[in-house]
């Protein structure tokens, strides 16, 4: 039997930055070929985590190996295998989008012809051919981004850190800032992408880590990881909210759901786990024999506030709050740090 090489193979990293332990025995398992989620609140340890996977900082404790190589022992071969894309731009604005490719390109080996085809190449993929000589400081955030997912691109490395790409991007940029990551695994490359986000996480990742103070809380796939804080939950609105079609409702569902119903205040509104989909048929044809008409029926899956809330013990937006001042502490550390990697 066949088994899937692991990309990135970490058994407990660990990052202290004066008293703040950022990240606190990190273990992750991603397979070549597929997108990893690493979900979790600012503050949580993603970003540091991501740095030293990426040879920026050298971890206090722990072992990690990209495509077998320790990333420690190994540091040159591993940067030849990766493309790193920030929070934060790392291109020139006083330049235009075609001169901060070919200057990437240069700096990565490449020559002034080889450099020039392949700025055009990676600005047309990106939809950026038609403000390629504009200068970067009239780009919108989105173009900004994109353009410096390009730049990470041009070696086409096996392995690519994703670091929040999508914070800050309208509905529409960050769609085809997915799209753009879907084609990036479906042509042959593995993408390690970290985001404040349960939905882009679920939309794009096989596999999701939660970290949170540090430390993986949570693995799975995006079903296993709502699954795991609870069941979706089934509500109903009534056509006739009287007490007596509420009181019989709500007697329904608790024989054929097996649960019990919570009746909404003013009284037509009804709502249940929904741990076995079959049964909602069941409870449907229950409601037509016994005179009963539906106004509205929906499933109801945990929200994004609720996933941090049972998994973190924190609502997301809490979290962030708590951890904004840390955060950027340790984004100054980096920069200092990662500049004498």
């Amino acid at each position: 039997m066949t088994t899937t090489p692991l990309a990135v193979e970490a058994v407990g990293l660990v990052k202290t930055f004066g008293q703040n332990r950022a990240v606190d025995g990190v273990d992750l398992r991603v397979e070549a070929g597929t997108v990893y989620g690493v979900l979790g609140p600012n503050g949580a340890g993603k970003t540091t985590t991501i740095s030293m996977l990426a040879t920026l900082l050298k971890a206090d404790a722990g072992e990690a190996r990209v495509f077998g190589h320790d990333v420690r022992r190994e540091a040159q071969e591993v940067r030849r295998l990766i493309g790193v894309t920030g929070q934060y731009a790392s291109v020139d604005e006083t330049l235009s989008a075609t001169e901060n490719l070919v200057v990437f390109s240069r700096l990565l080996g490449l020559g002034r012809a080889e450099s020039k085809r392949k700025s055009a190449e990676l600005l047309e993929r990106f939809g950026l051919t038609e403000a390629a000589t504009r200068p970067l400081k009239n780009f919108s955030g989105g173009m900004r981004r994109r353009l410096d997912l390009a730049a990470s691109l041009i070696a086409q490395p096996p392995l690519i850190f994703l670091d929040e790409p999508t914070t800050g991007l309208d509905p529409r940029t960050r769609a085809q800032m997915w799209d753009t990551i879907r084609e990036l695994v479906a042509t042959g490359s593995t993408v390690l992408l970290t985001t404040q986000y349960l939905d882009e996480a679920d939309q794009l990742a096989d596999r999701i880590a939660v970290i949170d103070h540090g430390r993986v809380v949570a693995e799975g796939t995006g079903d296993e990881l709502k699954a795991s804080i609870g069941t979706a939950s089934l509500q109903l609105r009534l056509a006739d909210a009287s007490a007596e079609t509420v009181a019989t409702a709500a007697d329904l569902v608790a024989r054929v759901l097996g649960t019990p119903a919570v009746v909404s205040p003013e009284g037509s509104r009804l709502t249940a786990p929904m741990s076995d989909p079959d049964r909602v048929t069941d409870l449907l044809v229950s409601f037509r024999d016994a005179g009963i008409s539906l106004a509205e029926m929906s499933v109801q899956k945990p929200t994004l506030d609720e996933v941090f809330l049972t998994i973190t013990g924190n609502p997301v937006a809490e979290a962030d709050a708590d951890a904004d001042r840390d955060d950027t502490a340790d984004q100054h550390q980096h920069a200092l740090e990662g500049s004498n990697a």
